[in-house]
Parts: structure tokens; C-alpha cells; sequence
């Protein structure tokens, strides 16, 4: 997911609702998936947030894209 936000903005506190909302609505339309999770959790407790710096959006969609490929040499 790629988020853009003003310096000052939670986005901790974002993440948390989000993952929680969605969490309670895939359990309500697929209620079969509880049988399935571990300790009712549907996402872990973690997650990672990092900051662009103002890259284009082209490099950065680009960067995500090719994360879990092996190295080019």
C-alpha cells in the first residue's frame, strides 16, 4: 500500500484502524477464515512504514514490484 500524508499525520494510528476494520469485515464476508488464523489474529501486530523522500511514484512502484526477486549481477 502506498500512502501519501503531511509530515504531522499518525499514520501508525492509520495502519492500526485499517488493519483492525479490514480484519473484522474478511471475518464477517468469510467467516470460515477464523478456523484458520491463529488466536483469532488476522494480521500480526506488526508492520513497516517507510518514508520516500520524495521519489517519483514510477521508481518507487518499481522498487516494491521487484522485492522477493533474486539479485541481478
Amino acid at each position: 500500500m502506498i500512502l501519501r500524508a503531511q509530515p504531522k499525520s499518525e499514520l501508525s494510528k492509520f495502519i492500526n484502524a485499517y488493519k483492525s476494520a479490514s480484519s473484522r469485515l474478511i471475518k464477517k464476508e468469510y467467516p470460515f477464515i477464523r478456523e484458520k488464523l491463529w488466536k483469532e489474529a488476522f494480521w500480526s501486530q506488526s508492520f513497516c512504514l517507510m518514508s520516500a523522500g520524495g521519489a517519483p511514484i514510477e521508481v518507487i512502484c518499481t522498487y516494491i514490484e521487484s522485492q522477493g526477486e533474486p539479485k541481478r549481477e
